[in-house]
């Protein structure tokens, strides 16, 4: 398999500052919305938190020596936006900045590129208790704080990343209730995902302003199919979950324009909030896209459904322990349509891909998985879209947002009682795939 991909091809692991960190409230750290959130009773399955998660913010020596025991060339990592500037806005925390020195320098010293993630879902609490991403002074702040990101690291970090899957905000965090901050605002979410668009374009314009010369965005993407393909009404509600879920988000970044359908999508939405020069802020020049794929869209139209149709499992594909279908050609489909979309698409990155499969270190199952998704990554390789990397999700086992820590998607197994870490045969599996 190794053959298939261009040389120079890059192979890393990933994760999330909240998912692994810990140390909430150490050394200057704000909350973030998902501290209130995991706080709040019945939110998260077995009332768990991310107040210790992996320890990381005190283990990450052990964990970097992980990564390059791998042979990884890069590790995707996010900064805790309420770690590095506590309430969202004002000066950098040097507590926090300390902290991503200190990571940033020990993956240097193993040859291993830091990929940086400015926001993976931790809000600081006081921009949501001012509004969130429902406020366009939200995207301001995240401007301001990338800037502020830059100016720590941005003499040995090249590689920057604005938001991750700005989709599951909106959807689960404002329009769903599922994550944090929990609001249930249903298709009157719409300015949250235009929000964190217009925050990008600001961020990208401020890290190239600064410096930086490889600044992307990743977005979690899937194909979108009508469970039958016979039914009218089942072709129409998979176009409409393809704008919700794909076009809302990549069209104004890659395209410079919403949907043509963008009101039949978010039916008495506040469409005003789009003012004038905000799609060319949003569409500034991205180096790359990041692309978050786990399994295909198979939708029913469901007329008593709030969204109108309800998503469904692939009949015959085998279900990871989160239930998601596991069907590896789609993966080939979402990337050769993506190429197919968007004429000028930038290079793209693979910056997360994965399973979860339970507390087994000898887990044939993940392997499985991921051999089959890299082959799905070098088919469309070779048939010509231009992919620069893929990083696995995620390194180690981690706080799995609503799920706690019930769902395991770790190359390395973590004992959550007493940190320990063991790697898995998956790790073994891909540091030789990495060798080869």
């Amino acid at each position: 398999m190794s053959q298939a991909f261009p040389p120079g091809f890059l192979f890393g692991v990933a994760t999330a500052a909240y998912q692994i960190e810990g140390a909430v409230d150490e050394d200057g750290r704000g909350p973030s919305i998902w501290d209130t959130f995991a706080h709040t009773p019945g939110r998260i399955k077995n009332g768990d938190t991310g107040d210790v998660a992996c320890d990381h913010y005190h283990r990450y020596a052990e964990d970097v020596e992980l990564i390059s025991g791998l042979g990884a060339g890069a590790y995707r990592f996010s900064i805790g936006w309420p770690r590095l500037q506590p309430g969202g806005r004002g000066p950098v925390n040097p507590g926090g900045a300390a902290f991503y020195d200190r990571l940033v320098d020990a993956l240097l010293a193993k040859g291993i590129a830091p990929y940086v993630t400015l926001y993976h879902w931790d809000l600081p609490q006081e921009l949501e208790d001012a509004g969130g991403w429902m406020n366009r002074d939200t995207a301001e702040r995240f401007a301001e704080y990338a800037e502020l990101a830059y100016g720590v690291l941005g003499d040995r970090v090249t590689s920057w990343i604005t938001l991750n899957e700005p989709f599951v905000t909106t959807s689960h965090g404002y329009a769903l209730g599922a994550h944090a901050p929990g609001r249930t605002l249903m298709e009157a979410a719409f300015p949250v995902a235009h929000h964190q668009l217009l925050g990008h374009g600001l961020a990208t314009r401020a890290l190239t302003a600064a410096g930086a010369t490889s600044v992307g965005i990743t977005q979690n993407m899937a194909p979108c199919w009508p469970a039958d393909p016979d039914s009218e009404a089942d072709r129409a509600a998979a176009i409409r979950l393809d704008g919700l879920h794909n076009r809302t988000y990549a069209d104004p970044v890659l395209l410079g324009r919403y949907p043509d359908d963008l009101a039949g999508l978010y039916p008495g939405a506040d469409l005003d909030v789009i003012r004038p020069g905000d799609l060319e802020t949003i569409a500034a020049p991205i180096a790359f896209l990041g692309v978050n794929y786990y399994f295909p869209n198979r939708v029913r139209a469901t007329p008593d459904h709030p969204f109108g149709f309800e998503e469904m499992r692939v009949p015959g594909a085998p279900q990871t322990s989160f239930g998601w279908s596991v069907v590896p050609e789609a993966f080939t489909e979402l990337l050769t349509s993506l190429r197919d979309r968007y004429p000028d698409l930038p290079p793209i990155y693979i910056t997360e891909n994965g399973c979860a499969y339970p507390d087994e270190i000898h887990d044939e199952r993940r392997i499985d998985y991921l051999r089959s998704h890299l082959g799905a990554v070098a088919a469309a390789v070779e048939q010509g879209v231009d992919i620069r990397g893929y990083f696995c999700w995620s390194l180690m086992d981690n706080f799995e947002w609503a799920e706690g820590y019930g769902q395991r998607f770790g190359l390395v197994n973590v004992d959550y009682a007493t940190q320990d870490r063991t790697p898995r045969d998956s790790y073994r599996w891909y540091q030789q795939l990495i060798a080869q």
